[in-house]
């Protein structure tokens, strides 16, 4: 299994709109482990997408608790437990993350107590580990190691960055967050930086069309990055390649990969990859796939 990168889902935010792109998760394949960042809505799909069997779901790891994040995580689960899982998942995600898949077990129980009688599932309960961190390591185990830094998203304060390492390869999502210097030291040397960002041209027209046009803005402009912010802190950290993720708009049609790149080139000169649903960036040597781009 070639270690890669998947962008599954793309855009900031829990809206849906005809034609565009899906929130925010990402498939990181790395040393033999398949690890979901991220479970917003479409997460599934896109997995399956990508070629992955549901019933091999193995890490799990969510950055924080908005919606666009984690609205996805227990059907993620339940789904592959009906296309066969029976080996277990870890689940890592901050304070809240073991309430959320109680409730959600609580708000299926009909269905996985009956599949269990009707079908001889193994309870998917029992299949699922959760640990909840917080800034510092949060895993060691085979080679691979995960590490948290705590990011900058008001109103939400267990909101963080996350590095994954494996045999002198590094991939580090920043996570929600407004402009953040100490990420720079976090990300210090990675293979890859997949950093938010957002386009200023683009914030009054999706202000307009989702309401709430005061407050909308203000989280927006308190709690993200532009895309010069990331560019920043990649030039910062000496990265080898920048992706623009959970872009902010990722559905305006006034707004395209020339003006995201113009943005970003204002502060890195660097490898870029402005994401996109279902685009992979490799991480080994080897030559590319069809709409791949390669590390």
């Amino acid at each position: 299994m070639p270690d890669r990168l998947v962008l599954l889902g793309s855009k900031g935010g829990p809206a849906l709109r005809p034609g565009g792109p899906w929130p925010s998760s990402s498939l990181l394949q790395i040393g033999g482990r398949s690890i979901v960042v991220d479970c917003g809505l479409g997460v599934t799909r896109g997995l399956v997408d990508a070629g992955i069997s549901l019933k091999s779901l193995d890490l799990i790891f969510i950055t924080h608790l908005h919606s666009d994040h984690v609205l996805e995580l227990g059907p993620l689960i339940h789904t592959a437990w009906t296309a066969g899982l029976a080996t277990p998942v870890g689940v890592f995600g901050p304070p809240g993350t073991g309430h959320y898949w109680r409730r959600f077990c609580q708000a299926m129980e009909f269905d996985i107590e009956i599949r269990i009688v009707d079908e001889g599932r193994p309870d998917i309960r029992d299949l699922v580990s959760i640990g909840e961190f917080g800034e510092g390591q949060v895993v060691a185990q085979g080679g691979l190691t995960v590490s948290a830094l705590r990011v900058e998203h008001p109103p939400v304060t267990d909101c963080f960055a996350l590095r994954f390492e494996h045999g002198g390869k590094s991939v580090v999502f920043s996570g929600d967050t407004a402009f953040f210097p100490p990420l720079a030291d976090f990300a210090r040397g990675a293979d890859i930086l997949v950093h938010e960002a957002m386009v200023e041209e683009g914030i009054e027209r999706l202000v307009a069309r989702t309401g709430n046009g005061a407050r909308l803005r203000e989280h927006l402009l308190a709690s993200h990055s532009f895309a010069e912010e990331a560019g920043s802190i990649a030039s910062d950290a000496g990265v080898k390649r920048l992706v623009l993720n959970h872009l902010i708009p990722a559905d305006d049609s006034l707004i395209g990969e020339a003006d995201w790149t113009a943005a970003v080139r204002k502060t890195w000169n660097g490898d870029l990859t402005i994401a996109r649903d279902g685009l992979v960036v490799g991480l080994s040597s080897t030559k590319a796939a069809a709409g791949e781009e390669t590390v």
